[in-house]
């Protein structure tokens, strides 16, 4: 059972969360919560699987309340997404920097936000290889204004190197196992080291950083 807590100002949209989710055998919502400070207390009380988090909320936004969250070591297994407008929320790349594990436009299908708590639960972050790619780098260009110091990916070997610029294309452990000739459990192994020789907290995370270092840059195409 995927346990999931809803965080947006809004009481009509997180009851129409609620239905959707509860509708599903393997989800189940245990909190929500109306501002992003009654979210990082209801994690930490409830200790959820998933947080779905609206940016913009009264009091505490929903980007300090994920860095808050993410932040805490008691709430490592919590993966948190970030509900947006897209358009309008240039915060969406911050919020990733600051430990969520992907975003997802609010005006999605129903069938896209339940397969998104499902991704993000399985470990994979929420990044398709079209538009949140885009995005992504057009935040990392806005932010940096130019490429990070690249020592940070020195003590990456070749082959992790390769392994980051597709996961940073939104490819999954099968696809970068397919596009690299490696098994599935290799091409996850090199993920989990290359997170943990850059200090990421997920694949999310390690997307921001592939730009930020140079390794691949906005308008690149793969």
């Amino acid at each position: 059972m995927i346990r999931v807590l809803l965080a947006d100002d809004q009481a009509l949209v997180r009851s129409g969360f609620r239905a959707l989710l509860g509708s599903q055998a393997d989800l189940e919502v245990v909190a929500e919560a109306a501002d992003g400070a009654e979210a990082v207390a209801a994690a930490r009380e409830h200790r959820p699987d998933v947080v779905l988090m609206d940016i913009r909320m009264p009091g505490t936004d929903g980007l300090t309340a994920t860095r808050e969250i993410t932040a805490d070591p008691g709430l490592a297994g919590t993966k948190v997404i970030v509900l947006t407008t897209f358009t309008d929320d240039s915060y969406v790349f911050e919020a990733i920097r600051g430990g969520a594990g992907g975003f997802l436009v609010k005006d999605s299908e129903p069938a896209d936000l339940i397969h998104a708590i499902r991704v993000v639960h399985g470990g994979e972050a929420l990044l398709a290889p079209g538009v949140t790619r885009t995005l992504i780098a057009e935040f990392a260009a806005r932010s940096r204004g130019g490429p990070a110091a690249a020592p940070q990916l020195a003590s990456l070997t070749e082959r992790e190197r390769e392994v980051l610029v597709e996961v940073a294309a939104g490819l999954s452990n099968d696809e970068i196992a397919a596009r690299l000739h490696m098994s599935p459990t290799t091409a996850k192994t090199h993920v989990s080291r290359t997170m943990s020789k850059l200090g990421a907290r997920d694949r999310a995370q390690l997307v921001v950083l592939a730009y930020e270092c140079g390794l691949v840059r906005p308008g690149w195409s793969h």
